[in-house]
């Protein structure tokens, strides 16, 4: 069931900024509501996450993040590696979205906490089943813990 006075909050970490506009474009087209804010690497997804800087201190929690995995300066590997190891943030839900098919990439992901590993589709209408179906999931079926 879903809570009604809840926001779904997504934090999108993606360094290709047509991905990540085409990721934008199917959750809105998916019919799922969710704020989402979008960070352009790891390290910016650990300031967002820690409140760090002036213009992160009010960050809200997210209930979700998507993660890429190949990303210059924090790989998606090694920020999920970070924050599965804080205490603070290792309860977020990481779910990897990726177009690597490489078999080491998919069970690093998992051993190193992912919630999920999905593959970004080359068809823009298969994007947003896909996007549909993670909102449906993860905003709908799925109880999260309340965020502070």
């Amino acid at each position: 069931m879903v809570d009604s006075q809840r926001s779904n909050r997504m934090l999108m970490v993606e360094d290709e900024a047509g991905d990540a506009r085409l990721l934008q474009l199917a959750i809105r087209q998916s019919g799922f509501s969710a704020d989402i804010d979008h960070v352009w690497d790891g390290y910016e997804a650990l300031d967002y996450l820690r409140r760090a800087g002036q213009q992160r201190q009010r960050a809200p929690r997210p209930d979700l993040i998507v993660l890429d995995l190949k990303m210059p300066r924090l790989s998606g590997l090694d920020f999920l590696a970070l924050i599965k190891q804080d205490g603070d943030l290792r309860a977020i839900p990481v779910v990897v979205f990726s177009s690597s098919l490489l078999e080491t990439d998919v069970r690093s992901a998992y051993e190193l906490g992912a919630a999920g590993y999905l593959i970004k589709p080359a068809d823009f209408q298969e994007l947003i089943s896909m996007v549909r179906i993670l909102g449906e999931y993860w905003f709908t079926l799925v109880r999260l813990p309340h965020n502070d």
